[in-house]
């Protein structure tokens, strides 16, 4: 029997363990923190990578739960960081998950054995050793920056310190960038602030949270059957009616399809825009001293700098020269296999239009059949990878952060569809 370590408690560790667990293969679990739930547990203090204070989930809860343990009947369709958290713990108990997880223990460094496997350094400088190892420590902790010509003396952070919104009480707030978070915290910091801006160098589709009274997930499941081109202009034209575009906003319209790029789910950006608590600003140029000024000429004061810009895919545990996405494509078979290096296995690395998590249970169940020998990995696993990658960067926007970019549906269809063949 192999020996397997999973790197993290997140709902993608849970999903994976539960899988393996689930079939006899126990694995153990090392999480550096003192709870499970991973970025879903809330620290004000910035100790850990976490959601911040008034977060909700952007899919909705019949697209977010695991596979036979149902989020409670009494949950909204978009339950709090709160809720998820509680969800996740109860999921954890069900299937007796805690006798897995090593909890403050940190893996420092993951490094190839000569003779095959892994050997794990941890935080108290021991050494172990295992045979396969799971990466799902997540992709949403290491700042991408952007780069801009000046210096900008006001205070200057990424979305991944912003925690709360009392902190920027009556500050003059500017927010770079037009995703999910971007937005969320450009509305969060309206509330309280001076005024706030926020800053798009292309244009974004913000999609309701309800459409026609239901999630857009939802709707798009129903429509799921219908050809990918005929499901597509559907969503454009629904979006357009109901929000009239971006235009009548002062925002860049679009200048790809409404599938091509991650949705930002958000009922109250164009609301607030509309209401004058949200200025809409283009592409920064450069920054001098607390002047920000844009590609349109226009010059304006702030206290703080928000950068929404993502994140770099990165593991502070792995050598470099052993794996390195930073930069570039993610060439892996099914998201998840290295041509490399086999039993070095990666989940939840993905950025799906919908939630990660029930992705990653199917992958467990995938690592499952292919640890007890009724999954082979194909022979031209390279050759496959860059089918795969070309699939991605044809369908969504050429940006880092849709390197990782998979269709809900589709990718769940095809893990479920490779488990199948792969049953004994």
């Amino acid at each position: 029997m192999s020996r397997i370590a999973i790197i993290g408690a997140g709902p993608c560790g849970l999903g994976a363990a539960r899988e393996l667990a689930g079939v006899g293969m126990d694995p153990v679990v090392f999480e550096k923190s003192d709870r499970l739930g991973g970025n879903w547990v809330y620290s004000a203090e910035g100790t850990h990578s976490s959601i911040y204070e008034t977060t909700h989930i952007i899919s909705s809860k019949r697209f977010s739960q695991y596979r036979d343990f149902p989020m409670p009947g009494d949950y909204p369709d978009y339950p709090s960081h709160q809720q998820l958290l509680r969800y996740f713990e109860s999921y954890a108990e069900r299937f007796d998950l805690g006798r897995l997880i090593r909890f403050r223990t940190e893996v420092r460094q993951v490094t190839p054995r000569p003779d095959g496997g892994w050997r794990l350094t941890l935080g108290d400088g021991a050494d172990e050793s295992f045979d396969v190892v799971l990466v799902a420590n997540g992709h949403h902790w290491d700042p991408r920056w952007p780069n801009y010509p000046g210096t900008f003396d006001g205070q200057y952070l990424h979305s991944h310190a912003f925690k709360r919104a009392e902190p920027f009480r009556g500050r003059r707030v500017l927010v770079i960038g037009g995703g999910n978070s971007a937005c969320d915290i450009a509305v969060e910091t309206s509330r309280v602030a001076e005024q706030v801006g926020i800053s798009w160098r292309r244009g974004y589709y913000v999609v309701p949270k309800l459409m026609f009274g239901q999630p857009p997930d939802v709707l798009n499941a129903r429509l799921d059957w219908l050809p990918a081109t005929v499901r597509r202009r559907l969503h454009a034209w629904s979006w357009r009616i109901l929000t009239g575009g971006n235009t009548p906003y002062g925002l860049p319209e679009p200048d790809h399809g409404i599938l091509e790029s991650h949705p930002v789910l958000n009922s109250e950006l164009l609301y607030f825009v509309r209401h004058g608590r949200i200025a809409p600003y283009p592409e920064v140029e450069r920054f001098e001293g607390e002047v920000v000024r844009f590609v349109d000429g226009r010059s304006v004061s702030f206290d703080t700098v928000i950068a929404a810009t993502g994140f770099k895919i990165s593991f502070p545990f792995l050598d470099r020269s052993v794996v390195d996405f930073s930069e570039g494509e993610v060439p892996l078979y099914l998201r998840m296999f290295h041509p490399d290096h086999r039993t070095l296995i990666f989940i939840g690395l993905v950025q799906p239009l919908g939630s990660i998590w029930p992705l990653a249970e199917a992958q467990g169940r995938l690592v499952a059949k292919y640890l007890g020998g009724a999954f082979q990995l194909p022979a031209n696993m390279v050759e496959t990878i860059a089918k795969e990658v070309a699939r991605i960067r044809n369908r969504f926007m050429p940006t880092p952060r849709h390197t990782i970019e998979v269709d809900y549906h589709a990718y769940l269809r095809s893990l479920v569809e490779t488990n199948r063949r792969a049953s004994p």
